[in-house]
């Protein structure tokens, strides 16, 4: 049979209505984390859901003039 718990000040506490008897040998397997799910990810994972056109074609290539005012680049490199 199997038992549920969490360990809670490094106790091992079973969800009810788990009741062993004192002294009753037990072996504990963590369980693995859960897994991840999308909408849990930082938004910079998703950030191609979350781009949308800006209308500037060469945004690519001058992002740091947009953002920063650097001079743009008109050789395209």
């Amino acid at each position: 049979m199997t038992y549920k718990g969490t360990v809670k000040n490094g106790v091992v506490v079973l969800e009810p209505p788990a009741k062993l008897p004192e002294g009753t040998s037990v072996r504990i397997e963590p369980e693995p984390p859960p897994t991840v799910r999308d909408e849990d990810l930082d938004p910079a994972w998703r950030i191609d859901e979350l781009a949308g056109p800006t209308g500037i074609p060469d945004l690519a290539v001058n992002v740091d003039h947009y953002l920063y005012g650097h001079p743009k680049v008109t050789d395209g490199k």
